[in-house]
């Protein structure tokens, strides 16, 4: 079941679409939504079915992924804090969503969102800036699997991870200050989305780990010693 929230005290208020929205305009909007929660694995949407509500990602990090008819899968993207999950004026995804963390989403009504968006040219402005993001996003990865080594690759994806989840340094610190959090994916979930095998992730991840760039622990956590020189690995493998 869903549960109110008020978007007084959301935590993507100034992030997601919805921060267009003038404060009558919220407070509609805010009657109207609930919050859903997934634990990891979870499913949160089929592909090619009809899907009537749109959310907001509010916390964790979505899978979005591709079955072909033989059962293989493909994760074809990422959705992260204040990310859109939905297709507006279309009724069926070809993608499925499915909760890579613990999940909790905003949800409202297509008929409500898509009678909002009609009135609302600023929303409609934001969702197609937010369209065009994901086509470049989309285009960028596609060099990334197409050119750049494992290493690269690996290393890219942990950036990724960093940046979208906004995982920051202490600001108060001086210095620059290591970087602790869970990965979103599992070894073999990391496979799967750049097109490597399990074996190659793992030794790209001892690989950084030897180079002092991340430390790894027990199951997803991981730390990352040393961003200036993963930022370093993205743009050129030292081979």
């Amino acid at each position: 079941m869903g549960t109110r929230n008020c978007c007084a005290d959301c935590a993507i208020r100034n992030s997601a679409l919805c921060r267009v929205l003038s404060p009558e305009q919220l407070s509609r909007l805010n009657r109207v939504s609930y919050h859903r929660h997934y634990a990891p694995g979870g499913l949160i949407a089929a592909s090619d079915q009809p899907q009537d509500w749109f959310a907001n990602v509010v916390s964790g990090v979505v899978k979005l992924t591709k079955t072909l008819s033989d059962g293989r899968q493909q994760i074809v993207g990422l959705l992260f804090p204040s990310d859109f999950l939905g297709r507006p004026f279309k009724v069926r995804s070809a993608y499925a969503a499915e909760a890579a963390t613990h999940v909790e989403l905003c949800c409202f009504s297509r008929q409500h969102f898509e009678q909002m968006m009609h009135g609302e040219p600023e929303m409609q402005q934001l969702l197609l800036e937010r369209t065009l993001d994901e086509v470049d996003a989309a285009r960028e990865w596609m060099f990334v699997l197409g050119r750049k080594s494992a290493g690269e690759k690996v290393a890219t994806l942990i950036r990724l991870i960093v940046e979208r989840m906004r995982i920051a340094p202490c600001e108060a610190c001086g210095e620059p200050q290591p970087l602790h959090f869970d990965l979103p994916l599992s070894r073999t979930e990391m496979a799967d989305y750049l097109g490597l095998r399990i074996e190659t992730v793992s030794r790209q991840l001892k690989r950084l780990r030897t180079a002092g760039v991340i430390d790894g622990a027990a199951g997803r956590a991981i730390t990352v010693r040393d961003i200036g020189a993963l930022e370093r690995m993205v743009e050129a493998d030292g081979g």
